[in-house]
C-alpha cells in the first residue's frame, strides 16, 4: 500500500488538469497514489486523466455522479488506501517537495492531525489584490496556536495545501456537501474536536485564480455563508472558552459588523453591545464607546472589524488595557 493517497477531484478542468498531473508525478517523495475522481466532466479532462492512468500506475481515475467537489472528495478518500491523504485541485501546482515535507511533519508531529503549508500565489497581483491578501495572511499564520485563534477570523488553511492522517477523517468525518464552505466547515469542526493542525513553514504549492474556480463563483463560498458556518463553531468555542459566556461584547458597530454578529445569536450568544470609535452612531443596539469598555474581568470582546490595520491598532489597544487573545477576546472577521 502506498505511504500517501493524493485526492484530485476534478470537473472540466482540460486547461489545468495535465499540469497538476505533471507535478504530483516530479514529486521528491515517490510512495504515493493519485486518485483522480471525475465529477461529470463533459470536455477533455476524463481523456486527460485517463492518460496519466495509463502511463502511470500511482494514477487511478474513478468517476462521481453526486455533482460536487465534497461528494467527490469523499469517495476519493474512501478509496485511497494510503496512511495520508493529501487534498489536491485541478487548477493549482504542487511544489516538488511538498508530500515529502508533509509527510515527515505528521511522522515527527506524532500529536499533530494534520498540516497544511504556504502557498505561492499564481495569479493576478493587481486584478486580485483581495486573494493576495489573503494568501499573505495565510502564510503568516503557521503555528498550531495561530491557527486556532485565528480560525473565526477566515479559513487559516488553505485548502488543497492540507495533509491528514486517514483515521482523522475516519473518527471525525471528512467534507460534508451543504450550503456552505466545505473545506471551512471542515477545519472548524476538526478544531472543535481537539485536532491539532499545523503548517510546514515552505511553500508547497502554486495556487491559480482561474475565474472557474469554485471560491470566484459559487455561493456557498459568500461572505454570509462563512459567517453562517463559522457562527455555530464560534458559539461551542465561546461556551468552552468564555468566562462570561453566554455573554459578548462586539467590536464593530457598522451595519455590516452587526449584520454578520447577529448570527450567532441563533445560537444563543448574548450580544451586550457594540463597541465603536463614537457614542453617537445611532442604531437600536447598546453603543460603547471603545474607552468606556469593561474590564477584562467583565467582558469578552469579539472583533469584528476586518482591516488588517484597523485590527492590529485594536489589539494592541486591548492589550495595553490587559486584554489577552484568546482569553479576552477573539478575531470574528
Amino acid at each position: 500500500m502506498p505511504t500517501i493517497s493524493v485526492i484530485l477531484p476534478f470537473y472540466n478542468a482540460e486547461s489545468t488538469l495535465d499540469k497538476a498531473c505533471q507535478s504530483i508525478s516530479m514529486q521528491s517523495f515517490k510512495d504515493f497514489e493519485c486518485i483522480l475522481i471525475d465529477n461529470n466532466s463533459d470536455d477533455q479532462s476524463t481523456l486527460i486523466a485517463n492518460k496519466w492512468a495509463l502511463k502511470d500506475p500511482r494514477f487511478k481515475l474513478i468517476t462521481e455522479a453526486k455533482q460536487g467537489v465534497s461528494y467527490a472528495s469523499s469517495k476519493g478518500s474512501l478509496l485511497a488506501s494510503g496512511k495520508y491523504i493529501a487534498r489536491m485541485d485541478a487548477d493549482d501546482i504542487m511544489l516538488k517537495s511538498r508530500l515529502e515535507l508533509q509527510k515527515e511533519f505528521l511522522e515527527t508531529h506524532v500529536d499533530y492531525g494534520a498540516v497544511g503549508g504556504l502557498v505561492k500565489f499564481g495569479g493576478d497581483h493587481q486584478k486580485a489584490r483581495g486573494i493576495k491578501r489573503f494568501i499573505d495572511w495565510n502564510n503568516e499564520i503557521t503555528t498550531f496556536e495561530e491557527i486556532a485563534l485565528n480560525q473565526f477570523a477566515e479559513l487559516p488553511v488553505i485548502n488543497p495545501t492540507l495533509m491528514w492522517r486517514k483515521e482523522i477523517e475516519e473518527k471525525y468525518g471528512g467534507y460534508i456537501h451543504g450550503n456552505f464552505p466545505e473545506d471551512y466547515e471542515l477545519i472548524l469542526r476538526w478544531l472543535s474536536q481537539k485536532v491539532k493542525i499545523g503548517k510546514v513553514a515552505n511553500e508547497v504549492l502554486i495556487w491559480n485564480d482561474p475565474p472557474t474556480r469554485l471560491t470566484r463563483k459559487d455561493n456557498r463560498y459568500s461572505f454570509d455563508a462563512f459567517y453562517k458556518t463559522k457562527a455555530q463553531y464560534l458559539s461551542k468555542w465561546l461556551r468552552e472558552n468564555n468566562p462570561n459566556f453566554p455573554k459578548v461584547y462586539i467590536w464593530g458597530a457598522s451595519r455590516l459588523a452587526r449584520k454578520r454578529a447577529k448570527y450567532i445569536e441563533e445560537h444563543d450568544i448574548q450580544i451586550q453591545g457594540y463597541i465603536d470609535i463614537s457614542d453617537k452612531r445611532e442604531i437600536d443596539e447598546k453603543i460603547i464607546h471603545y474607552k468606556s469598555i469593561p474590564s477584562p474581568e467583565e467582558a469578552f470582546i469579539l472583533i469584528y472589524t476586518p482591516q488588517k490595520n484597523i485590527k492590529k491598532k485594536i489589539a494592541k489597544y486591548l492589550s495595553d488595557k490587559g486584554f489577552l487573545d484568546g482569553t479576552h477576546y477573539l478575531f470574528a472577521a
